[in-house]
C-alpha cells in the first residue's frame, strides 16, 4: 500500500451477491462459451486498490454497470470512477484492470479501459495514457509497478 493517502476516508459499499451463470445452451465442447458483463466484472471486481486494504468493487470504482462486452465482436470497455478526482492511483487502477483482463480473457478480445467521464482531473491523458500499447507495454517493463500491479490483483484460485 502506498504512504501518504489521497482518500484518507474512502465510502465503502456492499458487495454485491455473486451470481452462478447458469446457461448451458452450449453442448459443443469446442465452441467457446460467450464472454458477458458478468464474467468481466467477476474478474475485476476483486483488484485490491493501490491504497487501501478494499477491493475496486468495496469503493464502487467498477460496478457491473461500468463494464460493456461486445462478444461477437471481441471487444471489452471498462470504465472506472476514482474515489477523488485526482487521484494519483488512477494509472494504476487502470493498469490493474488491463493486466487482469488481458490474464484472463482470449486474446481475440479488444480491451478499453476508460476513466468515467468527469470523474478525473486528466480524464483525457489518462484515457490516452490507459490504451496506448507502447505506454502499457513500458509501464509493464517496470518492475516496481510491475510489482504493484501483481500486489493488487486477486491470487488465482
Amino acid at each position: 500500500m502506498v504512504s501518504g493517502l489521497i482518500n484518507e476516508n474512502p465510502i465503502i459499499y456492499p458487495k454485491k451477491e455473486r451470481r452462478l451463470r447458469t446457461d448451458t445452451s452450449i453442448t459443443d465442447e469446442l465452441t467457446p462459451e460467450p464472454i458477458d458483463q458478468l464474467e468481466i466484472f467477476d474478474h475485476i471486481r476483486d483488484i485490491k486498490d493501490p491504497e487501501h486494504p478494499n477491493t475496486l468493487e468495496d469503493l464502487r470504482v467498477v460496478t457491473e454497470d461500468s463494464v460493456e462486452v461486445d462478444d461477437e465482436n471481441s471487444y471489452v470497455r471498462v470504465t472506472f470512477t476514482p474515489t477523488v478526482e485526482h487521484c494519483s492511483m488512477a494509472t494504476v487502477i487502470g493498469l490493474c484492470v488491463r493486466v487482469k483482463l488481458l490474464r484472463s480473457l482470449p486474446s481475440r478480445y479488444k480491451i478499453d479501459i476508460r476513466v468515467a467521464p468527469g470523474s478525473h482531473a486528466t480524464e483525457d491523458a489518462l484515457n490516452k495514457q490507459l490504451n496506448d500499447k507502447e505506454r502499457v507495454a513500458a509501464a509493464l517493463e517496470n518492475p516496481n509497478l510491475v510489482e504493484m500491479v501483481d500486489e493488487c490483483l486477486p491470487s488465482e484460485e
